[in-house]
């Protein structure tokens, strides 16, 4: 499902606005850093979904732009059939934020979706959106036309948040292969959590008011289905689940909203917590990523803090658009990812079809961030009570000494930027984001050696097929 959460500039200590969130899905995970790519006249990228889709649709080829944007984003193998790689989002280097949050239809939507639906699926958009946007709204445009000329292959409802340094967009695509979508503006005072995304009133009397964003055929095809007359245009409750904002979101949105009224408003510790709490953050947590809004001199300094899961069991280290560089230990390995049980790391299955391991054997030979994570947390629902406090103690230990270090280089490599030397600036970059991600997972590996050994010299394990897990509100 996901979990989105934008918070406005006014209502920050650092005064800019931010994006975070996870994805929420049970395959692999990866980081990757994507260069700006120059792309050949007249070549095409495959997008929506294969016949073996949970949803089935057909895959269909549109125009590739002539340049794509350096991008930061976390990749994953599998979500209802969808074509892998896949991915939710992440940053671009014009500072355009994306975040992927289901958001289903209402059920006569999705049932009257084209068993042969054609058009880009929410992946494609989110990828395409990091890869040609330059500001928020203008990739709510991007997607609105991609949809109107080529259509939008679903699995039953979908929305995305596209954030910038000025304003964010929260925007829902509709099932049911007719082209629906809506799309809400967010200010410098807006909260606003989706899990899942959601959107209220439309005023569709007031011609080209700035804050909403709609397709042309919305408001006429619900009044052709006969499920608006009159009234109040509420969105949720004409094309959606109905239920407008669920428990979880209630929950977050005030507890946000109350740390914006103390005098030192919102900072990036609050924003962690709010991704880390397992009130809202467990086993289904894919990966955490956390994006500070800031307009900087130079696009380089642009960044994001990663976690490789869900951050209740990992701690948040910066990457930077500046650098080019991620650990192996964060790239894609064999642990969770769709296909590569019948695959091998053996030249003499080669000639055989599909037996051949899609990861790099250089990378599997190193551990898997994602893996060791993993069972970090694992070790912490053994004995919540005493393991997760000792955890989240040290991870916010950790952040709090890493923050003020992230500020540090980032004005050393501005002042690097100025005097033109922007190879000096990566290596700065790289180096530091490299030797940050490799000592958070150093923690992780030391916390679980410990859990472990305490563990073995008590209780021992629970072998119960029954997991255990944090006591969530969704």
């Amino acid at each position: 499902m996901s979990y989105g959460l934008y918070i406005g500039k006014n209502l920050t200590s650092d005064g800019h606005a931010w994006l975070a969130g996870y994805g929420d899905e049970p395959s692999s995970h990866w980081l990757e850093i994507i260069p700006r790519k120059k792309h050949k006249l007249n070549k095409t990228i495959s997008v929506g979904v294969a016949k073996n889709a949970d949803m089935p649709g057909i895959l269909t080829k549109i125009p590739q732009v002539q340049e794509t944007h350096k991008h930061i984003r976390v990749s994953y193998s599998y979500y209802l059939g969808v074509p892998a790689p896949i991915t939710n989002g992440g940053l671009n280097e014009h500072g355009v934020a994306v975040r992927d949050i289901w958001s289903t239809s209402r059920k006569e939507l999705i049932n009257m979706t084209p068993k042969n639906q054609i058009g880009l699926n929410y992946s494609d958009l989110a990828r395409i959106v990091l890869e040609r946007a330059t500001s928020s709204r203008e990739a709510v445009k991007i997607v609105g036309n991609l949809i109107k000329k080529y259509g939008e292959s679903t699995y039953g409802g979908n929305s995305h948040i596209f954030a910038d340094s000025h304003e964010a967009w929260i925007m829902i695509q509709f099932a049911g292969g007719v082209g629906l979508w809506a799309a809400e503006r967010l200010g410098p005072n807006s909260i606003r959590a989706s899990r899942p995304g959601y959107i209220e009133e439309i005023p569709i009397k007031q011609k080209n008011n700035p804050n909403f964003l709609y397709s042309d055929n919305l408001v006429k095809f619900c009044k052709d289905k006969g499920w608006y007359s009159k009234g109040p245009f509420n969105v949720n409750k004409i094309l959606g689940d109905g239920k407008g904002r669920w428990k979880g979101v209630q929950w977050i949105e005030e507890k946000i909203k109350k740390l914006s009224e103390k005098p030192e408003k919102i900072s990036l510790e609050n924003i962690v917590w709010a991704v880390r709490t397992p009130k809202l953050t467990g086993d289904t947590a894919g990966y955490g990523q956390i994006v500070p809004l800031f307009n900087p001199d130079f696009n380089d300094l642009r960044m994001l803090w990663h976690s490789p899961i869900g951050a209740v069991a990992s701690p948040f280290s910066p990457v930077f658009i500046g650098q080019n560089i991620i650990p192996e230990e964060f790239m894609m390995h064999r642990y969770l990812t769709v296909g590569e049980s019948h695959r091998f790391s053996d030249e003499r299955k080669k000639n055989e079809k599909d037996t051949m391991s899609h990861v790099s054997q250089g990378v599997e030979s190193t551990v898997s961030a994602v893996y060791e994570c993993k069972r970090l947390l694992y070790l912490i629902l053994q004995n919540e009570k005493l393991f997760l406090s000792v955890a989240t103690k040290l991870f916010e230990n950790r952040e709090k000494d890493l923050i003020e270090k992230t500020i540090h280089i980032l004005n050393t490599a501005k002042i690097l930027l100025k005097k033109n030397e922007k190879n000096l600036s990566e290596k700065i970059l790289n180096k530091f984001s490299i030797n940050e991600l490799k000592d958070g997972l150093k923690l992780v590996q030391i916390l679980s050696k410990n859990m472990e050994t305490h563990i073995r010299q008590t209780k021992g394990f629970n072998k119960s097929t029954k997991p255990k897990s944090f006591e969530q509100i969704w």
